[in-house]
């Protein structure tokens, strides 16, 4: 008799006796578990083999040239799905209205040297204050060499 292995479904993890005709099996044969052995043989399979998500392509599109209403009767027939799913859709909206992309930067409004400060109002990402100093383009005959600890000489300050 073979030693007991552990199934390595993620939501089992229950100790069985493999067949001794299955090679390397790591999945007991609960339905679960025979369901999560497929789902994860279909993941790597799509993954890596582009004929077969092809042909699951394929017969997606035919499924639903063969089942055109098939979504809108299946809202009609759940409402709850659909009250959730347009809160949801709502939820998805606001922040879409609020979100600004990362590239969004337009230029300045103002054309004076001096400091300042971007605060972001919305962002994404790390939200702190960055201290810039806008040195137009008029200013270069100055021929001034910034030092690595400051921006411009002290005596050059605005």
């Amino acid at each position: 008799m073979n030693a007991k292995i552990q199934c390595a479904a993620p939501h089992c993890g229950r100790l069985f006796d493999p067949n001794p005709r299955v090679k390397n099996q790591r999945y007991c044969g609960e339905k679960a578990c025979q369901r999560a052995r497929k789902r994860e043989w279909q993941k790597q399979k799509l993954a890596v083999d582009p004929d077969y998500r092809a042909n699951q392509r394929d017969c997606q599109i035919e499924w639903h040239r063969q089942n055109p209403d098939y979504y809108k009767k299946y809202r009609q027939d759940h409402p709850r799905y659909r009250e959730r799913n347009t809160l949801l859709q709502s939820c998805r909206n606001a922040k879409a209205r609020v979100i600004a992309k990362m590239d969004a930067l337009e230029s300045a409004p103002f054309n004076k040297p001096g400091a300042f400060y971007l605060l972001p109002l919305i962002a994404k990402m790390d939200a702190s204050a960055q201290k810039v100093i806008l040195i137009p383009i008029a200013y270069n005959h100055l021929k001034v060499i910034a030092k690595e600890d400051s921006i411009a000489p002290s005596d050059l300050r605005w």
